[in-house]
C-alpha cells in the first residue's frame, strides 16, 4: 500500500473498474459520488467514533475472501437460489428466469421503478439528526458492486418462496441487492456464502408490505462487511435476522428509517465466537412517524479471544409520537480473555414515546449449570443447554418457524465444535 498515499490502491483500482467492467455503467454518477466519499473518508481507525472497538487492518482492493467448512444454512431451502460466483452470477446455478416470471428483474439498463429506490436511501440524511454517520464500506459498495439482484415485488402479490442470494469464490467480491416491496405485497431473502467482501443492500417496503431478512455469516473465515438500509411505509413490517460465527472480522450495518405510521420493523442477531474473532454490528434506527415500534435483539456467546461489538441508536424525529423503540444487548462470556463492548444510544425529540435501552455481560449462571449437571449432563452438555436457550431470545425475532429452526441447528453444531476442540 501507498505509504504516502493509502487510498491510492482503491483510486487505481476504482478508475480501471470504471474503465474495464461493463457493469460500471449502472448508475456510474451514484457510483463516482459514493467513491468520492470513500476517498475522502479513508479506511477507518479507532480515532473516529464508530469504529473505536473495530480496527481495520491491512485491506486493500485485492483482499481475498476465504471460506470456512461449515456448510450453507439454507442450502435445502425450497427458495429462489440466485448463485454469485466470484461477483457474477452463475446462471446455470441460478432460478433466476423461474424468478422473472413472479416478479419484475431489472437489466443492467435499470428500470423506471428503481429510481425510487437506487441510491435514495444509502445517500439519505436523517432529518433533524445531531449528526450524519459515514458508512465508508457502505460507500464502497455501491461504487464498485460487480453483480447483484434489482427486483420489486408487484402490490399485493405474496411470494411463494425465499429469495436466496448465495455469495462463492475467493475473489474479494463486491455484490448489492436494490429491492422495492410493493404495497400489500410480502417476501423474504435469504443470504449466505463468505464469497463477497462487502455487501449491500437498499430495501424500500412500501405501506402494508412485509419483508423478511435471515443471513447466516458461518461460512465467513476472515472478513465481510456488510450494509443494509430499509425504509419502512405505512402499516408495514420489516425483520431482519443475522446469525454469525468465528470470522477474523464482521462489520454489519443496519440502517432502518419508520417513513410510515404503525409501522414495525426489528433488527435481531445471534453471535458466536472462539478465537479471534470480531463481530460488530451496529444499528441506527429513525423514527420519523407516529405509532411506530422498533426492536434490536442481539445476543453474544463469546469464547477464547474472541470480540463482539454492538452499537445500536435509536433516533426519534420531532412529531413522531408514540413511538416504541426496544433496544437489547447481552454477553455470555466463556473464557476470561473474550470481550464484549456496547454502545447504545438515544436521541429523542417526541415527548410522548417508550423507548429503552439495555445491556448486560457475564459468565454462564452457575446455579443453573449445577442443576442441569445434577440431572446427568455432563458440563459441556450444560453450556450448550444453556447457550440454546440464552440465544434463543433473539431467533424468536424470525417470522418463519422453520427458519428459526435452522438457526437453532446451527447454533447447536457451533457448541458440538467447540466441545470437540
Amino acid at each position: 500500500m501507498d505509504a504516502v498515499n493509502p487510498m491510492a490502491p482503491w483510486r487505481e483500482a476504482f478508475d480501471a473498474f470504471t474503465a474495464n467492467d461493463e457493469a460500471a455503467a449502472m448508475g456510474a454518477k451514484a457510483r463516482a459520488d459514493a467513491f468520492a466519499r470513500f476517498e475522502a473518508h479513508g479506511l477507518p481507525t479507532r480515532r473516529q467514533e464508530y469504529w473505536k472497538y473495530t480496527p481495520v487492518r491491512g485491506l486493500a482492493p485485492d483482499t481475498a475472501t476465504v471460506a470456512r467448512e461449515s456448510g450453507d444454512t439454507f442450502a435445502d431451502v425450497d427458495a429462489y437460489r440466485l448463485v454469485f460466483v466470484d461477483g457474477r452470477i452463475d446462471m446455470t446455478r441460478s432460478d433466476h428466469a423461474a424468478l422473472s416470471k413472479v416478479a419484475d428483474i431489472a437489466g443492467p439498463e435499470g428500470a423506471p421503478w428503481m429510481e425510487g429506490v437506487f441510491n435514495t436511501l444509502q445517500n439519505r440524511e436523517v432529518p433533524g439528526a445531531m449528526f450524519q454517520v459515514q458508512r465508508p464500506f457502505a460507500d464502497l459498495n455501491l461504487a464498485m458492486f460487480t453483480d447483484g439482484l434489482a427486483i420489486r415485488i408487484p402490490d399485493g402479490t405474496a411470494l411463494d418462496k425465499p429469495i436466496h442470494l448465495r455469495y462463492e469464490g475467493a475473489l474479494g467480491s463486491h455484490l448489492r441487492l436494490e429491492m422495492l416491496v410493493g404495497k400489500g405485497a410480502s417476501a423474504t431473502v435469504l443470504e449466505s456464502g463468505a464469497g463477497a467482501l462487502t455487501t449491500g443492500a437498499e430495501i424500500v417496503i412500501e405501506d402494508e408490505a412485509t419483508f423478511n431478512h435471515l443471513r447466516a455469516q458461518t461460512e465467513v473465515a476472515d472478513t465481510q462487511f456488510t450494509a443494509l438500509y430499509a425504509k419502512v411505509g405505512a402499516e408495514a413490517s420489516f425483520k431482519s435476522f443475522t446469525l454469525c460465527a468465528d470470522a477474523a472480522l464482521i462489520r454489519n450495518e443496519t440502517i432502518m428509517t419508520m417513513a410510515g405510521d404503525n409501522g414495525s420493523g426489528s433488527v435481531a442477531a445471534g453471535i458466536m465466537g472462539m478465537d479471534d474473532t470480531l463481530i460488530d454490528n451496529t444499528v441506527y434506527i429513525s423514527h420519523e412517524a407516529e405509532h411506530c415500534e422498533s426492536r434490536q435483539v442481539f445476543k453474544s456467546v463469546l469464547d477464547g479471544k474472541s470480540k463482539s461489538v454492538f452499537q445500536g441508536k435509536i433516533f426519534v424525529k420531532q412529531g413522531a409520537q408514540k413511538t416504541d423503540g426496544f433496544q437489547m444487548s447481552q454477553a455470555v462470556l466463556l473464557s476470561e480473555q473474550a470481550e464484549f463492548n456496547a454502545k447504545p444510544e438515544l436521541e429523542i425529540y417526541a415527548d410522548d414515546v417508550l423507548c429503552s435501552h439495555g445491556s448486560t455481560t457475564g459468565a454462564l449462571d452457575e446455579d443453573a449449570k449445577f442443576y442441569l449437571r445434577s440431572r446427568g449432563c455432563t458440563e459441556r452438555e450444560a453450556e450448550a443447554l444453556l447457550v440454546a436457550a440464552f440465544i434463543d431470545e433473539a431467533i424468536l425475532e424470525i417470522a418463519d418457524e422453520s427458519l428459526q429452526d435452522r438457526m437453532r441447528a446451527t447454533t447447536d453444531n457451533w457448541m458440538s465444535a467447540r466441545a470437540g476442540r
